[in-house]
């Protein structure tokens, strides 16, 4: 058995590792898009990791963009064989891997008006709707925890981990006639008692672990505490500041959380009347999608819904159906609070609010998650004091507040927590991905003090052969 890691080693983002056996049937784990990194992003996403022709199968954990965007250009370049997920995971793409087609075409027409391009000179997306369609139409939808057979020689398990909706932990029993293998690829390891989702649940032990690292180096606060943060940011920005409270949030999970949060906030009597905006289309989608599996949230969620029915609406909430509504609430100077894609600031309807509102001490941009370094939402977080949005350089006179303990992400402790449910000592090798490459060495000396050794940080591209 041979491991390629072909993307998110050194990165947090483009999460792609093909596992090839002794016959040269191969499977690839995720197939994701780099996001966040600048003018190397669309670069890195053009990248040739892969031939379409010699993959056998793809094995979907969730559907967040970083794991599942790159599938319909692998479709789009030749790719013919299914994609493995669960029903939750193939419901939420089929929305995603849409809105992502729409993303990228919107932005090209921008760009080629912009810097004049046309015929062969302009500048072409990744992929388009068609191409979304087309790959939607090869997805196979597998239950939860339940052994299927995939290729010859390879069974795969979806364990949930408890990162979003129908996200999951990959486990293979890989048979090579003489030798058989499992490996774990974690994915990305949710966090237990969160507001949502169900705990992740303990996975069996492995000869092999593909582990991301997103926190490694890094505590959350109490996600209690977590509400308090942003209700404290409320009062101070909307009933001192008189100004817009702005959350960069990604459509599916953190803004059900916010939203739930915020629903719980008022039901207890703590909001001021103000209108809440949920700027996205697709976290509007994401939403219908959430209740329509609300079977898979946790106990706190069931409880809610005895004094509210709908967890995701309440009378102060307004979900934005159009750009003109949009539009009109960043004309308007009334306090406000604004949640919109994407997390990262750099696309999507925030960037336009974070854009009206940056340069007024009185409005607060709230950041509530992970984002890369380079992106928007991440100059932000490091406290630049000038950015450029849309071509223009902005000063930095809004407040920057960031509460971490919101990450769909675990912590180091969570982590280790995730993986003792194996015995590290028959663990063969541990590879640390997704993950800046600082974070995976952090990372690396907390997983030896909690008794794991053979523990290795693969290089993009890097091959590991058993």
């Amino acid at each position: 058995m041979e491991i390629k890691f072909a993307g998110a080693a050194g990165t947090v983002t483009g999460s792609k590792h093909i596992i090839t056996l002794w016959d040269n049937k191969r499977v690839m784990l995720d197939c994701g898009m780099y996001q966040g990194l600048g003018k190397d992003t669309f670069k890195l996403n053009n990248e040739d990791f892969a031939d379409p022709n010699e993959i056998d199968a793809i094995i979907l954990s969730h559907a967040h963009i970083d794991h599942s965007g790159l599938i319909p250009k692998f479709v789009k370049d030749g790719y013919e064989g299914d994609i493995y997920c669960t029903e939750a995971t193939y419901a939420l793409c089929e929305i995603m891997l849409r809105d992502s087609a729409y993303i990228q075409e919107a932005d090209v027409r921008y760009s080629n008006k912009r810097h004049g391009r046309d015929g062969d000179q302009a500048y072409q997306p990744l992929y388009v709707a068609s191409d979304a369609e087309r790959a939607l139409q090869q997805f196979v939808v597998i239950p939860e925890n339940e052994k299927t057979k995939v290729l010859d020689g390879i069974e795969i398990t979806f364990i949930p981990n408890g990162h979003i909706l129908g996200s999951a932990a990959v486990f293979l029993n890989i048979d090579e006639l003489s030798v058989q293998h499992t490996l774990l690829y974690t994915a990305d390891i949710g966090r237990y008692k969160t507001s949502l989702i169900k705990d992740p649940e303990p996975v069996p032990q492995a000869d092999y672990v593909i582990c991301e690292s997103t926190y490694g180096d890094r505590l959350h606060d109490y996600a209690v505490d977590a509400e308090q943060m942003v209700l404290n940011s409320i009062l101070h920005t909307i009933k001192e500041k008189k100004g817009k409270l702005i959350i960069p949030a990604f459509s599916v999970g953190r803004t059900q959380e916010l939203v739930f949060a915020l629903n719980k906030l008022d039901l207890h009597g703590l909001l001021p009347d103000i209108k809440i905006f949920v700027d996205s289309p697709l976290a509007t989608d994401a939403t219908n999608i959430t209740k329509k599996f609300a079977h898979l949230l946790n106990k706190e969620v069931q409880r809610f819904c005895k004094s509210r029915n709908d967890p995701f609406g309440f009378q102060k909430l307004h979900y934005v159906k159009n750009q003109e509504e949009s539009k009109r609430i960043n004309a308007s100077e009334q306090p406000c609070i604004i949640i919109s894609a994407s997390g990262m600031a750099d696309a999507g309807r925030v960037k336009h609010h974070i854009y009206h509102a940056i340069e007024k001490t009185k409005n607060t941009l709230l950041f509530v998650g992970y984002a890369e370094p380079n992106s928007l939402a991440g100059r932000l977080q490091n406290g630049d004091q000038k950015v450029t949005i849309f071509g223009d350089q902005m000063q930095v006179n809004a407040e920057t507040k960031y509460i971490k303990s919101l990450s769909a992400h675990g912590d180091y402790k969570e982590m280790i927590r995730y993986l003792s449910s194996m015995n590290p000592g028959r663990i063969k090798k541990l590879f640390l991905v997704h993950g800046e490459e600082s974070v995976r060495q952090t990372f690396k000396e907390k997983l030896k003090g909690a008794g794991h050794h053979s523990i290795h940080t693969p290089a993009k591209n890097e091959t590991f052969k058993t």
